[in-house]
């Protein structure tokens, strides 16, 4: 993606690959020839910031880690009571991106600062040197790595017990995939116990065209032909974009809906009405209501895919309503 928001820079008829920075290789494999602009976590006092952060190692065989942002008035003041946690997957469609691109990271400290949360922000394996579902084992795993309180500001700052999954795009569809999955771990989980999802302009998709789909074929963030390669190079080899990983609506969704009901899990849906993948997304609200899910829709007019993730400027609406949402 170029340094600009996207929203204001069209792909025109640049080639997909060298929009993300990729050239592929004649052998079907990719090189990555352009790096995203890259800020450092700052866990020092000395910086001026409202939220400090760290990175920490998650699994040294798989080189993931997370970054941490821990709102510096809790240093500062400790509270009475220990701060919410947020999970947090970022976005980039399974290829691009880690914790520590300049735009998610901005992104999550004005998250972390507005909702005064402990946020972790998730590493993953990146498609399509690791395909589906290796960016879901790694966010899983993520997940018992934070029960352990591997870090001082979980176990001091953290309420391991009040946690959500939140994720932006392809993290999103992470939040999805994962949140089903610890629903039937939740034993296995504690002391964590995951209370609801955030998904934040999620990732869907379909070999079905949608009406939203069709209306913004030519969207400047996720037009059709980009998307489709996106998918093409995250997917399982083989697979067409009505796998499960692609498209909740599959076979009527998942039987693991069911245990989100169960466990009372709350769920917040948000999104635009100028993101193609709008109806994907309110489609799978829609599902999730019908399978007896409490689900908050914040579905806004105009904006585009990911509009705070990058201009977190315009991010604190957003935030009220996710503060709202995890108190």
């Amino acid at each position: 993606m170029p340094d600009q928001p996207p929203a204001l820079t069209a792909i025109g008829d640049q080639d997909p690959y060298a929009y993300l920075g990729l050239v592929r290789n004649p052998d079907g494999s990719i090189t990555r020839v352009s790096e995203y602009p890259f800020t450092p976590a700052a866990a020092d006092l000395a910086n001026p910031s409202p939220v400090l952060t760290k990175d920490v190692p998650i699994n040294r065989s798989t080189n993931t880690w997370a970054r941490i942002y821990l709102p510096r008035e809790a240093l500062e003041h400790p509270p009475a009571a220990k701060l919410p946690l947020l999970v947090y997957y970022h976005g980039g469609g399974f290829v691009v991106c880690t914790p520590g691109t300049t735009a998610v990271h901005d992104f999550v400290a004005v998250v972390a600062a507005e909702t005064k949360s402990v946020v972790v922000s998730v590493d993953y394996r990146l498609a399509p040197e690791h395909r589906l579902p290796a960016a879901y084992e790694d966010s899983f795993e993520a997940l018992h790595w934070i029960k352990t309180r591997p870090d001082e500001w979980l176990s001091l700052f953290a309420d391991l017990s009040n946690c959500f999954l939140m994720g932006s795009s392809a993290g999103g569809n992470i939040t999805y995939i994962t949140g089903l999955r610890a629903a039937t771990a939740v034993d296995d989980l504690e002391p964590l116990k995951i209370r609801g999802l955030i998904f934040h302009h999620a990732y869907f998709g379909g070999t079905k065209r949608t009406a939203s789909e069709m209306r913004l074929a030519e969207d400047k963030v996720v037009p059709l032909r980009f998307n489709d390669l996106m998918w093409e190079l995250a997917l399982p080899a083989g697979a067409d974009r009505d796998h499960e990983y692609s498209n909740p609506m599959a076979g009527g969704g998942s039987e693991q809906l069911d245990e989100i009901r169960k466990l009372e899990w709350k769920v917040l849906a948000t999104g635009y009405e100028g993101d193609p993948l709008i109806d994907r997304q309110i489609e799978l609200a829609k599902l999730m209501e019908e399978k007896g899910v409490k689900v908050v829709r914040w579905f806004l007019e105009g904006g585009y895919h990911g509009l705070e993730a990058f201009e977190p400027s315009k991010a604190k609406p957003l935030c009220d309503v996710v503060k709202d949402f995890i108190s």
